[in-house]
This record gives structure tokens, C-alpha cells and sequence, in this order.
């Protein structure tokens, strides 16, 4: 089964069981984007005040670096994407390619989307074709680097692990849909190094606040072992560390914040099952 038909099953909307069997898919779309897949952190325009939300994901500057200077796009159906299939959409964000054959640069954490299951990936596009439109376009990128042909081998078919309080759901969250573990892990020639150092930060982020370092995540004496799972809850959905200090950006603390209690609860029982690692600058 191709893509395509993946996604059109998909639309025609596939069967859940358990907690999620009342859900819609489009409830699902709505909650994956404005919430723990943050799609706003990056592709809504940032104003005085924070995100402005009259453009939302209209697309705005991300990153620009001696790299390259990277915008993010206008995915609302104001945007170009308005002229994608569901399937050349569904395509562009798990695997990268535009369907002219251009591949998406960074910082798109296109090596986390590789994995996104085929009805949450659906159910995201589905919404997305439901924003309100913004009739504007974001500059092209720029890059000063090689990019791939492609990201790996296609896509064909991903099914996400059952919804719960586990493990593999935790991992699932923290990875394709939220992409934790791309900014926490050390990045090495090919990406982030999640087979061989997953979570133990370190990675810089330039911006307008300054320099943060990603933390490292790992339930180590560098990491979160002497914290409460209530305070990494708090630092994850509100940016606040047990002392009080505010953390900086770019976490998306705005929509991890959405996060169901429970897809939160199976995040820090994930983190909590990672191999403990020092912190990668020891």
C-alpha cells in the first residue's frame, strides 16, 4: 500500500479503540498541532507579544545561522500547500520532499517525522486544511550547506504504538511527535546521535534571548534523577525550574502545555527508562 491510499484510508477515517474511540479526526489534528507537535513554535509568526496568532502558521524566519537562513512555510490553505494532495502533503512533512522533488532543509526535525504513524500524520493534515488561510508566502531558504537527495528510504506505512501510560507511547511522543529527543540529543555528521546518546543534551540554540543549552534528559546525576516527576511536568509545560528560574526558549512550552495528563505522564515515564548519560560537554 502507497502512501496515497494510506492517507485517503486514513481520511476516510480509521478505527481507534480504547479512550480515544469518541475521539474525531479531526479533534486529533487539532490537538497534535496546537499542542504536543507544536507546529506553531516554528511556523507562526512571532510578534512583540509572542506568537500572533491572526497569522497562525503563516510562516515566519526560524533560524539563520553561517548555515543557512531557514523560514519556515505558510501551511495554512493560504499557502502553496493549498495546491499539494493530501498525500504530497502528508509526504512533505514525514519524509521531507516537496512534491517537485525539493527537499525540506533544517530545522525541520524531518529524521522525528519519519516516524509519525499514518493516522496522526492524516489527521494533521486534515486540519491544517481547516486554519484559517493567510494569503502570504514566506521567503524562500537559504542554505550554505549540502542537503540530502532524501532523508532515507520512502515511507511507506507507520503504525504509532497504542495511546497509554507506557513506555513505547512515551517514546513515540517524545520522538516523532514532539521531537524532544532531536534538540536533547548531541548532533553528530548525520543528525542527532538517538541510537547511541539519545537525550543527553548539550546542543546550542542561538536567539534573540541568547544562548540555551539543551538539557540533558537522561536519569542521570547530570540529568533528571533528583527531580519530582511534578517538577518535570512543570519545566516541560511551563518553563519553570523547582527554583523558580524562568527556562528560555525555543521550547514549545505554550503547546506542551496541551498535553493531555496522560500523554504527559507516559513522556516522563519514558525519560525516566532512558540509559543515564553524564552531560556530553564531560
Amino acid at each position: 500500500m502507497n502512501l496515497k491510499h494510506i492517507v485517503v484510508c486514513a481520511l476516510i477515517g480509521a478505527g481507534v479503540t480504547g479512550a480515544a474511540a469518541a475521539e474525531t479526526q479531526m479533534q486529533r489534528g487539532e490537538y497534535l498541532v496546537r499542542g504536543p507537535a507544536g507546529c506553531g513554535n516554528c511556523h507562526t509568526p512571532l510578534g512583540p507579544e509572542g506568537f500572533d496568532m491572526s497569522k497562525e502558521l503563516a510562516g515566519r524566519l526560524v533560524e539563520k545561522n553561517e548555515h543557512f537562513t531557514a523560514y519556515a512555510a505558510n501551511i495554512t490553505p493560504g499557502g502553496r500547500v493549498a495546491s499539494w494532495s493530501d498525500a504530497e502533503f502528508a509526504r512533505a512533512i514525514r519524509e521531507g520532499i516537496r512534491p517537485d522533488g525539493s527537499v525540506i532543509g533544517p530545522p525541520m526535525p524531518i529524521t522525528m517525522y519519519r516516524g509519525l504513524g499514518d493516522e496522526d500524520l492524516a489527521a494533521i493534515v486534515a486540519f491544517l486544511r481547516t486554519v484559517p488561510a493567510v494569503n502570504e508566502e514566506s521567503p524562500e531558504s537559504e542554505y550554505r550547506i549540502s542537503l540530502p537527495p532524501a532523508y532515507g528510504p520512502p515511507v511507506e506505512s507507520v503504525e504509532a504504538p497504542e495511546r497509554g501510560v507506557t513506555v513505547e507511547y512515551g517514546a513515540y511522543l517524545a520522538g516523532p511527535i514532539s521531537h524532544c529527543m532531536e534538540c536533547h540529543t548531541p548532533m553528530g555528521p548525520k543528525g542527532p546521535m538517538v541510537d547511541t546518546v539519545p537525550g543527553q543534551g548539550g546542543f546550542q540554540f542561538h536567539g534573540p534571548w541568547g544562548i540555551s543549552v539543551a538539557s540533558n534528559i537522561t536519569p542521570s546525576e547530570d540529568g533528571i534523577a533528583a527531580h519530582t516527576d511534578e517538577e518535570l511536568k512543570a519545566m516541560i509545560t511551563k518553563g519553570v525550574r523547582p527554583n523558580g528560574a524562568p527556562m528560555l526558549p525555543p521550547m514549545p512550552y505554550p503547546y506542551l502545555a496541551k498535553m493531555t495528563p496522560e500523554d504527559l505522564d507516559a513522556v516522563v515515564l519514558y525519560l525516566r527508562s532512558l540509559k543515564p548519560l553524564p552531560d556530553s560537554q564531560k
